[in-house]
């Protein structure tokens, strides 16, 4: 295998040899997808807060975001500790990073089996086969049940993919700013964003990880899009309006915001990754071969708790109410209020918290 240095002009992934930080590893074998490839010797990164009791019950499992990774109080701030809504004084939070993604577990970033980075050869994910692979995980760790799945977005897909499919490993679930099936308008912005880094002259078709440069601007551009749809237009208007960013850039400073967004995400993400889970969330519908979304929704044993807020725009409350309406242990949709959009769930800690608590009192 070509050496490879580590280069913020290249990706952000983090990278065998990196400083691991809190990062534990484990390694769960293969994994049959379900587009009948096999991913082989596949590890997962993760990490976790409190201690698992002598009867292995009191264990959570935090699904985390697109763009989130294994550390949860690193994205989900306030939510996490002695005392917070996920107590590690009472409970044993785990939140693995997804396969495919950038920052510890096996995505395209990482050095396949043959000795050389799978780039364009990774292959292409569902969020029933990230649901598998969490899975195994779980066997590896020893964790036959989890109290509650929980996790915003795309945590929220594969939260319900647990109860739909693994009721008897987790008592509830709790999904935030989620849904049960992609939508054409979601599917639609998204597709610009994949466009958008695969048009990058640095893209070269996905394998870029031993080139001088990768597709940082158009990551970058995808991010921006992306951006806009997790929060609100009023937001924008009213912090940001037409004033300019009174720099020698002549950019408007709402510019200059989705321009701090798209460098910071290049520091800590990958654009296979990017497209990989984007692509994944493209495919999610609940009810796919399961005699449809209302079918597969009907079909939960278990409690399931649902989160929206109300100016979520990506995923607007009707989606979570949807959720809500059809599962039958489902109490009626809790809607936050916010002004922050989609992104409402980071920012809403206190609000969101409380869901949380009440959640885990099911």
């Amino acid at each position: 295998m070509k050496d490879f240095i580590v280069n913020p002009d290249i990706t952000g992934a983090w990278i065998d040899g990196d400083d691991p930080g809190d990062r534990e590893f484990i390694a769960i074998g293969s994994l049959l997808l379900e587009s009948g490839e096999t991913l082989e010797e596949i590890t997962i990164a993760y990490q976790t807060w409190g201690t698992l009791n002598a009867s292995r019950d009191n264990a959570i499992l935090v699904n985390h975001a697109m763009t989130g990774w294994s550390d949860v109080p690193g994205w989900w701030p306030s939510m996490v500790g002695p005392g917070l809504p996920f107590d590690s004084d009472k409970y044993f939070i785990i939140c693995p990073n997804v396969i495919g993604g950038c920052q510890g577990s096996t995505g395209p970033s990482s050095v396949a089996p043959d000795g050389t980075r799978y780039g364009s050869r990774f292959p292409s994910l569902t969020i029933r086969d990230m649901v598998e692979a969490e899975i195994a995980f779980s066997d590896a760790m020893g964790i036959k049940k989890y109290l509650l799945a929980v996790g915003p977005s795309l945590g929220g897909m594969r939260a319900l993919e647990w109860a739909v499919q693994y009721p008897d490993r987790v008592g509830a679930i709790c999904t935030i700013g989620s849904s049960a099936v992609a939508t054409g308008d979601q599917i639609g912005t998204a597709s610009i964003q994949i466009r958008a880094i695969r048009s990058d002259p640095y893209f070269f078709g996905g394998d870029y990880y031993d080139k001088d440069r990768g597709p940082i601007e158009g990551m970058g551009i995808a991010r921006r899009i992306a951006h806009l749809t997790y929060r609100t237009e009023a937001e924008m208007d009213v912090r940001f309006g037409r004033q300019l960013q009174g720099d020698d850039t002549g950019r408007f400073a709402v510019e200059s915001y989705l321009d701090y967004q798209a460098e910071k995400l290049a520091k800590r993400f990958d654009a296979n990754t990017y497209i990989i889970l984007t692509e994944a969330m493209n495919s999610h519908d609940i009810g796919r071969d399961r005699g449809g979304v209302a079918k597969a929704l009907e079909s939960i044993e278990i409690p399931v708790v649902v989160v929206s807020i109300d100016t979520d725009r990506l995923f607007p409350p009707r989606l979570q109410a949807e959720i809500a309406d059809l599962a039958p242990h489902a109490q009626p949709a809790i809607v936050i209020s916010s002004p922050f959009g989609h992104d409402g769930f980071l920012v809403e800690v206190e609000a969101v918290g409380e869901v949380i608590r009440r959640a885990l009192s099911l």
